[in-house]
């Protein structure tokens, strides 16, 4: 019996021991579910060259038959200028100039079939804004265009049927129907252009946007597919900030193959970008910085580093990371060193540079190696908040600050009236 009672004993024993030490299951991860920003981060990149551009295009917006607008896919919300619009549309008077929102970079975004819903959301947006004309996001003109006496209204429309109002272009053969279908348009109306107009200056179109969102590489891909020619018309570069002046027209379609369009084809003007002059959202700020929207260095790294892990981690894009920190965190700290220590970003000593990973960190993003995020919310009721906001935008930091004083002091007031009440 006792032999029995032993043997139990240590079976008890055993089992106790391997309970105690078994491995207790990791909590599972939780995202941060929102970011905390801080009021004092920059919010305005609003150049001297950015006015003066404005100030060109006004010249100029009389002989233009086109505008061709980018926007960044992956900020599809926050890269539209909507200060740039209403600029456009007081300086067209009566000059109705239809206008294409070309959004660049899809191949940096989530990809087929992920983004559909936001290119669908984009497609209504666009949809209801060119069927009416008191909104900003239609064509840049309110009214018909007058031309030897004869009306024209060119608000979207060409001999050959609708001019879309939005296209979605990125890298890649999966994204090739984009550049053909703008091809596509921009040829449709410019024979509908030759048609009606009386000049020989062929049509002439201008690429705007805000600074870095593709209109350079938009320009020289247009001049390769129309004319198939293998050189840079326009200059590109990582920063924004390459082009700081109206290029000279380039030539992207010439009538020795198309003898129904212009005498002389179809041009498009380079523009540089042009920021807005103050960024309501300082979260705003940071989606247009990650993308490189603003020159580095205005906005600190660590900073765009650790609004990136948040996107990941609530996306649900850990594994993205993976090979530069095991486990997922929201402790950006961890992320940098441990990543800083994998890929031998150290200072002497073996100390992380937290700086240069967090630099290395972002340009892996914006080469889409580093997960492929839309970082605005984009669905139905965000672009109708937007339309709405877009309607009066502050025009000034000064305005700006001035209406977030009034904000404040209304805010206050409010609670001081409520405070009476609970008393």
């Amino acid at each position: 019996m006792s032999s029995i009672k032993n043997a139990a004993a240590s079976s008890l024993a055993k089992a106790t021991s391997a309970a105690a030490n078994a491995v207790t299951p990791a909590p599972a991860f939780v995202p941060r579910a929102r970011f905390e920003v801080s009021s004092d981060i920059t919010r305005s990149y609003f150049l001297g060259h950015h006015q003066a551009a404005v100030a060109r295009m006004s010249k100029v917006l009389s002989n233009i038959g086109l505008i061709i607008e980018c926007r960044d896919f992956r900020v599809p919300i926050s890269s539209w200028n909507p200060i740039l619009e209403h600029k456009l549309q007081s300086l067209g008077g009566h000059q109705a100039i239809p206008r294409i929102v070309v959004y660049t970079k899809r191949d940096l975004g989530p990809g087929r079939p992920r983004d559909l819903p936001i290119v669908d959301a984009l497609r209504r947006f666009h949809g209801a804004e060119s069927s009416s004309v008191d909104t900003p996001g239609g064509f840049v003109a309110r009214e018909p265009a007058v031309d030897g006496g004869r009306e024209r209204s060119r608000r979207g429309k060409a001999d050959g049927g609708e001019i879309p109002s939005a296209l979605f272009l990125g890298k890649g053969e999966s994204n090739a129907s984009g550049d053909r279908a703008l091809m596509s348009a921009i040829r449709a109306l410019a024979k509908s252009d030759a048609s009606h107009s009386s000049h020989l200056l062929g049509l002439r179109a201008i690429v705007i946007g805000m600074p870095n969102a593709g209109k350079s590489s938009l320009l020289n891909r247009l001049r390769h597919r129309g004319v198939k020619a293998n050189t840079k018309a326009a200059s590109t570069g990582a920063q924004p900030g390459i082009t700081r002046k109206l290029g000279t027209p380039v030539r992207i379609l010439s009538n020795e193959a198309d003898e129904d369009l212009p005498d002389r084809g179809v041009f498009v003007m380079d523009t540089p970008g042009v920021f807005v002059p103050y960024v309501g959202d300082p979260e705003s700020m940071l989606k247009l910085a990650l993308v490189n929207c603003v020159r580095d260095g205005l906005v600190n790294p660590v900073t765009l580093a650790d609004y990136l892990l948040y996107h990941l981690n609530l996306r649900g894009q850990t594994k993205a990371y993976e090979w530069l920190c095991a486990t997922p965190t929201n402790d950006v700290n961890v992320f940098l060193e441990s990543a800083a220590r994998r890929t031998g970003k150290l200072l002497p000593g073996g100390v992380p540079a937290i700086d240069a990973i967090a630099e290395y960190v972002i340009s892996l993003y914006r080469r889409g190696e580093l997960g492929k995020l839309v970082l605005d919310d984009v669905n139905d009721e965000t672009l109708r908040r937007a339309r709405i906001a877009s309607l009066n935008p502050p025009t000034s930091l000064n305005q700006a600050r001035k209406a977030e004083k009034e904000r404040r002091s209304i805010a206050s007031k409010e609670r001081y009236r409520a405070g009476l009440k609970g008393s």
